[in-house]
């Protein structure tokens, strides 16, 4: 990786240390302080043709963007959001791709599955919370479905090195945790990293929907759907050796610190 880092966002909050910080302009531009050969884009894919004349303008020569596995998951859903989301991301990967390709720069997308981690995201931290707040989590039918939580971090050393290694170019990679369980088995051991004893009330899928009206009543929760519980006996498992060989990924297993939990 290049000594020197340079970390563009719409806003200037974060302190962390050796990165240079800049406010990312609302709309393209094409103001150049110096080249920036490498970049990792870590905002939805679909944000990212915004700041094609952007990034051609700082000299780009490879960009490594995130995507997701719901381009696949989420495509047959009976929630049309759901659907939304899946044709936004194939379409978005589709344009990345095609613009790259055009303009002669280097591409990798990521893929990650379901990702975890230092309390900010949107899976584990949320199943954790309406454990927290009503003391069980509903499940529908035996929840068998398989799942491969990815920490933050592993998908931030994934990033890393995809845009630092020389081969791994020009294609996507799906990349998956270290550890495949079912989703009842992860939602238990949610529990149990929260020191709190497994409670999980299976419900039949109309009970499920109704609940899922109810809580959506709540801000937190608006976004769930009763597709939720139909995908809890679906697999959505996803090979990740073409990452471990195009640039050594190797994730860790499903694991909670303290950290990872909701404060």
């Amino acid at each position: 990786m290049p000594a020197d880092v340079v970390a563009l966002d719409h806003s200037l909050s974060s302190q962390l240390q050796n990165v240079e910080w800049r406010r990312l302009p609302a709309t393209a531009s094409t103001y150049v302080s110096h080249v920036i050969p490498l970049w990792i884009c870590v905002a939805p894919i679909w944000v990212v043709p915004t700041y094609f004349e952007f990034l051609q303008a700082h000299g780009v020569k490879r960009i490594v963007v995130l995507s997701s596995t719901s381009r696949f998951t989420k495509t047959n859903s009976n929630d049309y959001q759901e659907q939304a989301i899946a044709t936004r991301l194939a379409n978005a990967e589709m344009q990345v791709q095609e613009w790259a390709e055009r303009c002669g720069i280097e591409w990798v997308i990521l893929r990650p599955t379901l990702i975890y981690g230092l309390g900010q995201d949107k899976n584990v931290v949320e199943i954790a919370r309406f454990i927290r707040r009503f003391g069980f989590f509903p499940l529908f039918g035996r929840a068998c479905g398989l799942r491969q939580p990815i920490h933050v971090m592993d998908v931030a050393a994934a990033s890393i090195a995809a845009v630092d290694v020389l081969g791994c170019e020009n294609r996507a990679y799906n990349i998956s945790g270290g550890e495949t369980l079912s989703y009842r088995d992860m939602v238990a051991r949610i529990f149990a990293s929260m020191g709190c004893r497994p409670r999980m009330l299976t419900v039949p899928l109309w009970m499920f929907s109704a609940a899922v009206a109810v809580v959506r009543c709540l801000p937190r929760y608006r976004k769930w759907s009763s597709s939720m519980a139909e995908r809890m006996n679906m697999d959505m498992v996803f090979d990740h050796s073409a990452a471990t060989q195009g640039f050594n990924f190797k994730p860790k297993v499903f694991a909670l610190a303290v950290e990872d939990l909701p404060k």
